[in-house]
């Protein structure tokens, strides 16, 4: 028996094209800086994928121009060696490879790294800008405020898949998408619905629990995103077949998006290190991108640059 030939032809997009544009971008900042800038990665646990990660973060962040200093510790003495590097000149970036408790401990760690040195984003400050859709930091608006490295990425990826409009307005560019996002996570999933209902999308956030309309709203001189509760998740089918972008992020092996439901050329995008899209997702997807991760990494080196600037901006302005 013959294997059917797919109903609709999708391309897989690889994160490591799309990143590509942003290394020659990065190796440009870094060059014109008058010194070798630092990024500290803080191990504190013996997960074999942390160490996996920091040894990738290692090679990529030194071959585009940076310095990479890998600290492992105690996850008791965790603490106390941040908040060593937020004060020490030499240290221009500070990134934590999480889990480390597994529970509200980590999320008092991450703001325990310096808003001036926290390349992933994690700060409440960023943060409450983003869930505000408060770009900047300062009011001449010089100093730009930095955005969660692994929503950026999907941010970024939707830009190079043209999802975005570049002929509307900023803050509208997402206008008449509806977007899936299968992830409520306070890392990923909650910050990348809040930033596209921010660009004019319909997101609709999914967990194991419920499913939350986020929009932008209706009145416009809020700035902010709004959110619905839905009931259930019993309309989920029907809200996939009209999405235009899926995005998922279930951390599990066993999960597999239902291809059937998908509408006929959306753009498919997984961010978990799972695999939740099956083999047969490109009979439907348009476009399919299985891992955001070259793309991620290139935003928190991005992020680097733009905090030396700020930083620069600062000085200037005293």
């Amino acid at each position: 028996m013959s294997t059917p030939k797919p109903v609709y032809p999708g391309k897989t997009i690889l994160a490591s094209k799309i990143a590509a544009q942003y290394s020659d971008e990065i190796k440009q900042g870094v060059a014109e800086l008058d010194f070798k800038p630092t990024l500290v990665g803080f191990l504190a646990n013996d997960d074999p994928a942390a160490v996996m990660y920091a040894n990738w973060s290692a090679k990529t962040t030194e071959s585009l121009g940076f310095t990479y200093k890998l600290i492992q510790c105690d996850k008791n003495d965790l603490e106390m060696h941040i908040l060593k590097a937020n004060e020490t000149p030499s240290v221009h970036g500070i990134m934590v490879y999480f889990p480390v408790f597994g529970d509200l401990q980590d999320l008092y760690l991450q703001q325990c790294v310096s808003p001036h040195k926290d390349v992933e984003g994690l700060n409440h400050l960023y943060y409450r800008n983003m869930y505000h859709n408060i770009r900047f930091l300062d009011e001449q608006q010089q100093q730009k405020s930095i955005l969660p490295c692994t929503p950026l990425a999907v941010v970024k990826i939707m830009e190079y898949l043209q999802v975005y409009n570049p002929l509307i307005d900023y803050g509208n560019r997402l206008y008449g998408k509806k977007v899936v996002i299968v992830n409520r996570s306070e890392i990923v999933g909650r910050p990348l619905a809040a930033l596209l209902a921010n660009d004019g999308a319909t997101v609709y956030s999914v967990d194991i629990n419920n499913i939350q309309e986020f929009t932008r709203g209706n009145d416009l001189s809020l700035s902010r995103h709004q959110v619905k509760p839905l009931e259930g998740t019993s309309q989920l089918n029907e809200l996939i077949s009209e999405a235009d972008v899926i995005i998922t992020g279930v951390p599990t092996a066993a999960y597999k998006f239902p291809t059937e439901a998908v509408k006929n050329g959306a753009v498919c995008i997984n961010f978990s290190s799972e695999k939740n899209f099956r083999e047969d997702i490109k009979t439907k997807a348009g476009l399919y991108v299985p891992n955001i991760g070259k793309v991620t990494q290139a935003m928190l080196l991005r992020n680097l640059l733009r905090l030396i600037e700020n930083k620069k901006r600062r000085e200037n302005a005293v």
